[in-house]
């Protein structure tokens, strides 16, 4: 018994440095989602649509259900997929929220540097 409880501890910790730092691929850019009628959501402000093979990870990091999200806004990072659509979202903690500059076009994500050992940006 007590085997399986110092085994269940050592697995929480050894998770807990991935949940506090997450990084983001480089094709990821910055906006504000708000879930209105899965599929559809508005993004920054335009309609924008989910693939269907999209995944929603909350400030937690678990995958999150668009459902559950209905009626609220929230500070993202997200992707595009070959079809136009939205395929990953990351609901950001307030700490990763005031990670500064980020993309929120892919104008900007072409001009910028992204270092993938720190998971920031560069203006040029």
């Amino acid at each position: 018994m007590n085997r399986c409880v110092m085994t269940a501890a050592l697995a929480l910790c050894c998770a807990l440095p991935a949940w506090a730092q997450r990084i983001f691929p480089p094709d990821a850019l910055r906006g504000k989602i708000a879930i209105t009628q899965p599929p559809n959501v508005q993004l920054n402000g335009d309609p924008a649509r989910l693939s269907p093979g999209s995944r929603i990870y909350g400030a937690n990091n678990l995958i999150q259900l668009p459902g559950t999200l209905l009626g609220q806004q929230f500070i993202v990072n997200y992707t595009i997929d070959i079809s136009g659509q939205i395929g990953r979202v990351w609901i950001l903690s307030d700490a990763e929220a005031a990670v500064s500059p980020w993309p929120s076009t892919l104008q900007e994500a072409r001009a910028w540097r992204y270092s993938g050992t720190t998971g920031s940006w560069t203006k040029p």
